[in-house]
């Protein structure tokens, strides 16, 4: 935080995160920052209460994203404590899910990586039976297995369809339950294997999703020193009411 009792124009907080003054304006009509002052010819003027709640958004943006960096600062600016912590909270048990989802998914690359059918697949859609007796199970377990969010067949008027696509998952799928994951971890890993684009590519990118996800636990670690570091200035120095919405 800077010296107590300083006045800064947008351009001065706007330089010190390599932003426009017109961002900084921006910033304030959304409610982020707390309104500034005007000179008797119309011109803002911020403190260092506004520098520091710059500072602490601009950090949180990186962690959280803009959407609820947002929401976390109007609270604080509304002095409604509880529910920006309410916030941060949210967003770090996500993290925390987004970790064991990754941790699920490395335990089981290698698997993923590895072809596993014996018989080439389908080079077409196939009807729920045929792939029943392919896998060695029920229509009724693929039909668990939808429900589940693991497959997601067309339907026809009559019957449920799997393409070539929905064979593979299911293939892997019937992997990983004879290893002994339940459904709701399988439906991770195939949500997983699509965003990636094949279980290859899933295996491969394993180390950048863990470097993505340590980069966004240490900027959302930021983004909280620097909340801390405002919410402490605040409790010191006296600020007026902020109006509970800045959007018009």
């Amino acid at each position: 935080m800077k010296s107590k009792n300083r006045t800064y124009r947008p351009v001065d907080l706007a330089r010190t995160h390599g932003l426009s003054a017109q961002a900084v304006r921006n910033y304030e009509q959304a409610g982020v920052i707390p309104s500034a002052a005007r000179t008797p010819s119309g011109y803002r003027t911020y403190t260092d209460d506004h520098a520091g709640a710059l500072d602490a958004y601009v950090a949180l943006v990186t962690g959280y994203g803009h959407r609820t960096a947002g929401d976390i600062m109007r609270s604080v600016l509304r002095d409604d404590l509880p529910t920006a912590l309410a916030l941060l909270d949210t967003a770090h048990v996500q993290l925390h899910r987004d970790r064991e989802t990754l941790d699920r998914v490395a335990s089981t690359a290698v698997l993923l990586a590895t072809p596993t059918p014996t018989t080439p697949g389908p080079d077409r859609p196939i009807p729920v039976g045929v792939l029943a007796h392919r896998l060695g199970v029920t229509p009724a377990t693929l039909r668990k297995w939808e429900r589940a969010g693991i497959l997601t067949p067309a339907r026809s008027r009559t019957a449920r369809i799997y393409s070539p696509e929905d064979v593979r998952d299911a293939e892997l799928a019937h992997l990983l339950r004879r290893g002994g994951h339940p459904l709701d971890r399988i439906a991770a890993v195939i949500e997983q294997v699509h965003a990636a684009g094949g279980p290859g590519p899933l295996a491969a990118s394993i180390d950048q999703w863990r470097q993505r996800i340590t980069a966004r636990s240490r900027a959302m670690l930021t983004g909280s020193a620097r909340l801390a570091d405002y919410l402490s200035f605040r409790d010191t120095t006296p600020h007026p009411p902020q109006p509970a919405n800045h959007w018009s």
